[in-house]
């Protein structure tokens, strides 16, 4: 289903626009969702949202099409909420679908779940929430999460009742046992699954295996990160020329939504747009659907192993190095951190999934408790320098 609408940037009027919808238990939401971690700010200052611009930016979006705004507690500073919120209070409350997150990425919040759900009611404006999120299920907070001591569960199933929260999920960070253990407890109460998703994470970070384990639950994902915090949004020469040869009118960061358009159980796509010239071009993607074939998909994939080859330490988790290892480390899944972390930093990221999960880890079981005595590397079928790895991730992580 389509809407077409008449949008402007800069006082410009674009040709008529296009919006892709999908279904949603009765609701027809823009393929496209509005997210609103990082908004243009005053004088480089996170905690400073551009009011001015960031009111042009929602109305654009909402000329556009779009339906879903997505905000959390902790973008900009605790400011995203209250300047979307007033953005939005300028439209009608039924033509909007807003979205916002249980912060239980910060361990000290997990007793506060009634008062901060309370306050980001107030923040935001909104007497409802359309859709609402354990925010950041991971190694670090899994088993908060899952005490009963802390009541969040039983609060946040209690609002879906008194009709505050009208969709209740989640959005994840964790590796597959982390995803496998809160299904297990709360999924059939779960109706939607917010994942880290692009076509390098697809094979990274076990994106494929996500999406059909919770196809298995019937559970609809939600994509965050679909341009991998911007990065994908420009390749190397040789990768963009691969690309371009398969589809020569397709820019380099239509390709990442592209990808997702061909995954059946994306319901939602949400892009974290700076600016007006990044909503245009993606209001200008999201007027048709054009998913990938099998050719286009191949090539894809091949531009993601070129990436993997050149950035990440090329670790089969044979496991034969951990049977060697007097520590008893879990040597491949320590490496798979340390690949997340140096691909995420050296491309300019934050890199926070690292050391989130490095947290759940006991002292004995880290990086630092490598003895360099390259037990490991005398049975290693790729010849990799297990202990200067060891001894790299404890000075980046520092």
């Amino acid at each position: 289903m389509a809407a077409d609408t008449f949008y402007q940037i800069k006082g410009m009027k674009l040709k008529e626009a296009s919006m892709i919808y999908r279904d949603f238990q009765g609701s027809k939401l823009s393929a496209l969702g509005f997210g609103a971690m990082r908004l243009p700010v005053i004088d480089g200052d996170d905690g400073k949202p551009d009011k001015e611009k960031v009111f042009r930016m929602v109305e654009t979006a909402m000329k556009g099409g779009i339906n879903y705004y997505d905000t959390a507690w902790g973008y900009h500073n605790g400011n995203s909420e209250i300047v979307l919120g007033e953005a939005l209070s300028k439209y009608p409350r039924d033509s909007f679908f807003l979205a916002d997150k249980f912060p239980g990425y910060d361990l000290s919040n997990m007793p506060k779940v009634k008062e901060i759900f309370e306050e980001q009611l107030k923040k935001t404006g909104a007497e409802y929430f359309d859709f609402y999120l354990f925010h950041n299920v991971c190694e670090m907070n899994i088993e908060q999460y899952l005490d009963p001591q802390y009541g969040i569960y039983d609060y946040l199933m209690e609002q879906k009742r008194n009709g505050r929260i009208k969709h209740l999920g989640f959005s994840c960070h964790g590796e597959m046992d982390v995803l496998k253990k809160f299904l297990d407890a709360y999924g059939k109460d779960m109706e939607f699954c917010q994942l880290q998703l692009n076509y390098f994470d697809w094979k990274f970070q076990h994106g494929k295996e996500k999406v059909d384990l919770l196809s298995e639950w019937n559970i609809p994902v939600w994509v965050m990160e679909p341009l991998r915090g911007g990065k994908l949004a420009s390749l190397e020469q040789s990768m963009e020329k691969t690309l371009k040869e398969a589809r020569p009118d397709e820019n380099v960061p239509a390709w990442a939504f592209r990808f997702l358009q061909s995954i059946p159980q994306v319901t939602m796509i949400l892009s974290g747009m700076s600016n007006e010239e990044q909503l245009a071009d993606n209001l200008k993607t999201f007027e048709v659907d054009k998913p990938l074939n099998e050719n286009e998909m191949a090539a894809l994939m091949g531009v993601v192993d070129k990436m993997l080859e050149s950035k990440s330490v090329p670790c089969t988790a044979c496991h034969y190095c951990v049977s060697h290892c007097p520590q008893g480390l879990d040597i491949p899944y320590l490496i798979s951190l340390y690949n997340e972390h140096v691909l995420t930093t050296s491309s300019g990221g934050m890199g926070f999934i690292a050391p989130m999960a490095l947290m759940a880890i006991p002292d004995d079981n880290k990086p630092s408790a490598c003895l360099h005595c390259r037990s490991c590397e005398s049975v290693c079928p790729q010849q990799i320098k297990i202990s200067e790895i060891m001894t790299d991730f404890v000075e980046k992580i520092g």
